[in-house]
């Protein structure tokens, strides 16, 4: 038996009562079998004769958001989380890319010919609330303990580009071996350069779940380097053999940051080769700024302050510790040590006059008192000013010039 949080049995009891039957399906049965936490709770509901019903009976448990009339799909928001109800469909493949499809929704459907058109076996597994029993039509139980990922359908397989990258994710994220009919599907999705279909948002969902759900991320880089090696990921599998060893070896030591992590995988590439990779996966200027941060300043001198003063105005010190110390355990450590000796491991070095201090010496803001003011700051890394009072003599006397 499942069990399952009280908000959840007291809504799964009220669609019981009226006749309405829920299945949940995918991720929660998986980690459930593989004793890992999921709050991420997918419910299937049959039997259901009418959507206004259900809209009523939804809606006495918290905020309903239907995600499309025609998908089936219901949003329920409590105040324990949010629980997705979707009903029994069809996916017809009418367009490229991920969401090229017509829904079929088709409540007849039994659960066998519902999970069709699921991914894998591991995901098109259900847990019937009704009868307490597994739902298994494809023997997903039986793959997750052999540690095989294995396709329901290859016809429909292939029709969503997304896939590919689910699965390489699943298998690093599990410890999972692909099927040779798996394999031979993943190529044929890299040889028809299905992955140009994708939007890049979605693409780089999956490269997250790779980086911070995965106990040893390589595995995904590696499978995919078996399967592809001049396509989406060219410029990380260009690296020469001791390169992406070493890159490897990196993003499987470092800590869960995705800054981190994807700094780390774009280490050893040329900027050019960065801002190829990244724009084929994101176009969050922030994220793309600490990427280039810590790379920038990954060789800081741990012995010039100046250099650590700098690097904190861009950085926070104590990740790009982190981030150096998968490269070199000493150097990060050093540094470490050095920031904290200055007082900026978590923030810039605070100056020691600011434009408020001039205006109380009766000075006028202008361009002269902004380069004034930075040149001061300038000789505060520098160490030549180390008093409020020694910073302001300087720009009394700056000022007379």
């Amino acid at each position: 038996m499942i069990d399952f949080p009280d908000n959840v049995k007291n809504i799964f009891d009220k669609l019981l009562e009226n006749s309405i039957y829920p299945i949940v399906v995918g991720g929660y049965i998986r980690d459930f079998l593989l004793k890992n936490d999921s709050k991420d709770i997918d419910v299937e509901l049959y039997n259901v004769t009418s959507l206004e019903q259900l809209d009523t009976l939804l809606a006495d448990f918290g905020r309903v958001h239907k995600v499309g009339k025609s998908f089936g799909v219901y949003k329920l928001s409590t105040n324990e989380g949010e629980i997705d109800f979707s009903l029994p469909r069809e996916d017809t493949k009418t367009a490229s890319g991920h969401k090229g499809f017509e829904v079929t929704i088709k409540t007849d459907l039994d659960f066998s010919q519902a999970a069709r058109r699921r991914d894998f076996t591991i995901n098109a597994m259900g847990y019937d609330i009704r009868n307490k029993k597994l739902l298994d039509p494809y023997n997903g139980r039986k793959d997750l303990h052999n540690k095989i990922l294995r396709e329901v359908d290859s016809e429909k397989f292939v029709q969503d580009p997304l896939r590919l990258l689910r699965g390489v994710g699943f298998c690093a994220r599990f410890n999972l071996k692909p099927t040779l009919s798996l394999e031979k599907l993943f190529r044929y999705m890299i040889e028809q350069k299905m992955l140009l279909e994708l939007p890049k948002e979605r693409v780089f969902t999956e490269l997250e779940k790779i980086l911070l759900k995965s106990q040893i991320p390589s595995r995904a880089f590696r499978l995919l380097h078996t399967i592809e090696e001049d396509f989406f990921f060219i410029e990380i599998f260009s690296l020469s053999t001791q390169k992406f060893k070493e890159t490897m070896r990196w993003i499987d030591s470092a800590k869960k940051d995705l800054s981190i992590l994807l700094a780390l995988l774009l280490y050893h590439l040329s900027s050019s080769s960065r801002d190829s990779f990244l724009s084929k996966i994101t176009s969050d200027k922030k994220l793309k700024e600490e990427i280039e941060h810590l790379i920038k300043f990954a060789d800081t001198d741990s012995k010039n302050g100046y250099e650590i003063y700098q690097a904190a105005l861009k950085i926070e010190i104590a990740r790009l510790c982190d981030f150096i110390e998968v490269i070199d355990k000493t150097r990060g450590k050093d540094l470490k040590k050095r920031a904290e000796e200055l007082g900026v491991l978590h923030a810039p070095l605070p100056p020691l006059v600011h434009g408020r201090d001039l205006i109380e010496l009766g000075l006028q803001p202008s361009k002269k008192f902004t380069i004034l003011l930075k040149k001061c700051y300038e000789k505060q890394m520098y160490g030549e000013l180390l008093v409020k009072e020694d910073a302001l003599t300087w720009l009394r006397n700056a000022f007379k010039y």
